[in-house]
């Protein structure tokens, strides 16, 4: 079978190498929403969607000095490799694409400081000495990495970006693999806040809150950024120290999942998760004027927390890591799984008198609440399995692994 894997490292520009980095990734931007311009004045116009080839022989003009829709001319592209640019025309097709088919809203304008990229969409734009842990981007020349690991596999592509002041670079490659026989025996977890994740044989995974534990921190610095003049140098300044928190936030969050997943797939051929619908779970209850909501301070305190857990980046991470190993993943309806009793199937919310307690009120069989909830899924997941018994949201158990990481 073939894999597709991608693997991230961090670059090790000098400064000029920055500056044209900032330069391409602008660069791709423009040719983006200049496209975007062109496509909604055809659309208001009543012409036809103009598709990328024919996208792609007006770059070449701009790029040759011609003047674009608003009038402007940009011959200050023909410096950015024309590679990254004719990807950005892709990318936009792509997510017209993805609107007609109802799968994303309207593609928007690309703003400055939000997801800086560019990508070389073939391996022959690029060369990767793992030898010597540096990579030939065109334009920019030989650049330094931190090469963490080796590269297994043929080179696809190369998508260099920007994060919080540092830039990084994403390797895809391919390569064919064994069909992977599947260890390990069957498992249900169920997901919580007081824990993180709890199993069905009544282990558990304690939380790490990687967003409380810098709640502190990033309160002060946005503090002291909005007593900034707005764009002003200082306020530059604070706004980065900002954007540090956040990414080491988030990079902690995603250190802790991989491993978590990691380990889940390697010992289990069978995991069942609950069909958690974060986003209904996680939505404010402000209400409106007119229709205030209730207990709004505890929701939102509610809401961070669920957020904080990651519950859908774990569940996707089970996903393919789980096909990789040659496991399966199955997600049940979330209804009752924590008020139903393991031992004699009777439904009550008065089988769960507190959060972390069960006591069954018919046959009186106690237990913590959250390793019921983790058997009932395991339950459920073998009637999914063995009997194809449909799942109530509509998503069904994927076998495919991702194509990028």
């Amino acid at each position: 079978m073939q894999r597709l894997q991608a693997f991230k490292f961090e670059l090790r520009p000098n400064g000029q190498q920055q500056r044209q980095m900032r330069r391409f990734a602008g660069a791709c931007r423009f040719v983006f929403n200049a496209a975007l311009a062109m496509q909604t004045a055809q659309h208001q116009a009543a012409g036809p969607f103009i598709r990328y080839v024919a996208m792609a022989k007006h770059l070449t003009a701009w790029r040759q000095g011609a003047a674009l829709p608003s009038g402007r001319t940009a011959p200050w592209l023909a410096e950015a490799p024309i590679h990254p640019l004719q990807h950005a025309l892709k990318d936009l097709e792509r997510a017209y694409t993805n609107f007609f088919a109802g799968r994303a809203a309207f593609p928007k304008r690309k703003r400055r400081g939000q997801h800086d990229s560019f990508r070389y969409p073939d391996s022959k734009q690029f060369t990767l000495d793992q030898g010597n842990s540096r990579i030939f981007l065109p334009k920019l020349g030989w650049m330094r990495l931190r090469l963490s690991r080796s590269v297994p596999g043929e080179l696809r592509n190369a998508t260099v970006s920007l994060h919080a002041g540092r830039w990084f670079v994403s390797i895809q490659t391919s390569r064919e693999v064994t069909q992977p026989v599947p260890s390990g025996d069957a498992v249900g977890i169920d997901m919580g806040i007081a824990r993180f994740a709890t199993f069905s044989d009544g282990s558990f995974i304690a939380p790490l809150d990687s967003f409380k534990r810098h709640e502190a921190r990033l309160r002060r610095y946005q503090r002291a950024m909005s007593r900034k003049v707005k764009f002003s140098s200082n306020w530059r300044k604070a706004k980065a120290r900002v954007e540090r928190v956040h990414a080491r936030i988030a990079r902690v969050r995603a250190d802790f999942l991989h491993k978590a997943t990691t380990a889940i797939s390697k010992n289990h051929a069978l995991v069942c998760v609950e069909d958690l619908a974060v986003r209904n779970m996680s939505r404010s209850a402000a209400g409106t004027r007119e229709a205030p909501g209730h207990n709004v301070r505890a929701k939102s305190g509610l809401n961070k927390a669920i957020l904080d857990q990651g519950w859908f980046e774990f569940r996707r991470q089970l996903d393919y890591k789980l096909a990789w190993s040659g496991g399966h993943l199955i997600a049940v309806p979330p209804a009752n799984t924590s008020r139903t009793c393991p031992a004699c199937g009777h439904v009550a919310a008065e089988n769960r008198p507190t959060q972390a307690r069960f006591l069954c009120v018919a046959c009186g069989h106690a237990a913590h609440a959250d390793v019921v909830g983790a058997i009932n899924i395991l339950a459920r997941g073998h009637r999914v399995a063995a009997c194809g018994e449909p799942v109530q949201s509509g998503r069904s158990m994927k076998q495919e692994p991702a194509e990028a990481i």
